[in-house]
């Protein structure tokens, strides 16, 4: 076998537990890679693009230091009213933003790409996930952070646990993509990128 022949290395350019277990449910062999990227929101940016470009951001931080391996890159960031809600990072935020999307529907967008520098491959795509919140009352929310403490998650929203029961609907093409990691358009990506996922039959 010569080597250019031989499988790329599959890196996932993140540090979210979430993601790397999403993405062992396809039982491909990859690396985890923290990407260096700030993920500052720009003046003006939609949560769509800003989506999309931290996801492209991360992918292209870690393929120029892993220049011949694939490399995954995602992005999520709750979209109220077209207005970027993040990660809320501590109690007193998660608490304010749980209240003001109380009620209301909230559209997770989440991104994926794909990146691979050897062979000059660059796709990415968004996921969007529209959720309706509850009418949450300040006892469940406080309910909520204490038994989950979601600050690592967008809008505070940890529906892979018990943030489900903060819901009324969730409406996606995609069921993976609201826990941050898009899997559908994940498989798609990688087999343009020539990664089998399911072997050598898999187109």
């Amino acid at each position: 076998m010569s080597m250019s022949s031989l499988p790329r290395a599959i890196l996932l350019g993140s540090t979210s537990p979430y993601r790397r277990e999403l993405l062992q449910r396809l039982r491909l062999p990859f690396e985890v890679e923290p990407p260096r990227v700030d993920e500052t929101p720009r003046p003006g940016e939609t949560p769509a693009l800003l989506a999309l470009r931290l996801a492209l951001a991360k992918a292209h931080e870690v393929a120029s230091r892993h220049p011949e391996a694939v490399v995954i890159g995602s992005d999520q960031v709750a979209d109220l009213d077209g207005r970027p809600v993040g990660k809320p990072g501590h109690h007193a935020r998660a608490v304010a933003q749980l209240r003001e999307m109380s009620g209301r529907t909230v559209v997770f967008q989440t991104a994926v790409a794909v990146v691979c520098q050897a062979t000059r491959f660059e796709q990415a795509s968004l996921v969007p996930v529209t959720v309706k919140f509850r009418d949450l009352s300040a006892a469940e929310i406080e309910a909520y952070l204490a038994a989950e403490q979601p600050y690592d998650c967008a809008g505070s929203a940890k529906v892979e646990g018990l943030g489900i029961a903060l819901l009324r609907a969730v409406e996606s093409d995609d069921p993976t993509a609201l826990i941050g990691l898009p899997l559908i358009r994940t498989c798609e990506l990688l087999r343009a990128a020539g990664v089998p996922v399911l072997g050598q039959g898999d187109r």
